[in-house]
């Protein structure tokens, strides 16, 4: 099972993208770390059988192959702040950081997959 954070693993374009939105991020003060690049088949289904037939929340409504990330072309993302994961939306302040994360993202040309999900997946279009 292959669950990547290295940015090479992802298609040059969206490699690109990605630097340039992690540059960006830095220039605004915003520390983020990747927690998901590239994913191949039986890691996504392994993602997406959480919440349905094994443990866990849902995480994902992707199934193996319809992925963004088996392809390359998506990368997931998380805020920190003071050194933690700001893995939620709830309190007004977290749900601003993310929505900052996804406008910068969008300058790039990235399209942001969540809306107060846990987090972003960045395409190329």
């Amino acid at each position: 099972m292959i669950n990547s954070r290295s940015v090479d693993d992802l298609h040059p374009s969206v490699a690109a993208a990605c630097h340039a939105f992690l540059t960006q991020c830095t220039a605004a003060g915003l520390d983020v770390i990747i927690t998901s690049t590239y994913r191949d088949a039986e890691s996504q289904a392994a993602l997406y059988a959480q919440g349905r037939t094994a443990k866990g929340n849902i995480v994902t409504n992707a199934p193996a192959g319809r992925s963004y990330h088996n392809w390359r072309c998506a990368f997931d993302v998380v805020p920190l702040r003071a050194g933690k994961p700001v893995w939620g939306t709830q309190a007004d302040e977290d749900l601003k950081l993310w929505q900052r994360i996804g406008k910068i993202g969008e300058t790039c040309g990235l399209e942001w997959g969540g809306s107060g999900n846990l987090r972003i997946t960045r395409t190329f279009r």
